[in-house]
């Protein structure tokens, strides 16, 4: 639907995610980028056949992300620390775009 746009916005907000989960440091910075590039596919990217598919694996998503302090006992404590990092930075990139999802469902729904 949004095409490459929808496409490169969710590679890339994947991408950043996982480097930060390598380099917290830079959380600060590129926060807003995840939320953003979230709106993007949020938008652009999630049909209305994906929609169910896609607000299930959110909640799953966000439903580890809540785990996150769990992950830093995993040896080693580098591993750990990183899984942790990474969950809470997809987390911040899969959250705008569910919300956008899940309004455009409740908007579809109320129109029939």
């Amino acid at each position: 639907m949004g095409g490459k746009l929808g496409q490169s916005a969710f590679v890339g907000g994947v991408i950043i995610a996982l480097l930060l989960g390598l380099a917290p440091t830079w959380k600060g910075q590129l926060t807003l980028v995840l939320v953003a590039l979230g709106l993007i596919v949020g938008f652009l990217n999630v049909t209305e056949r994906e929609t169910t598919p896609f607000l299930v694996a959110a909640v799953a998503l966000l439903a580890t992300g809540s785990a996150r302090e769990s992950l830093t006992v995993i040896p080693p404590e580098a591993l750990g620390s990183f899984l942790a990092a990474a969950v809470s930075n997809v987390a911040a990139f899969v959250t705008p775009a569910a919300i956008v999802v899940a309004i455009k469902a409740i908007w579809a729904m109320a129109r029939d």
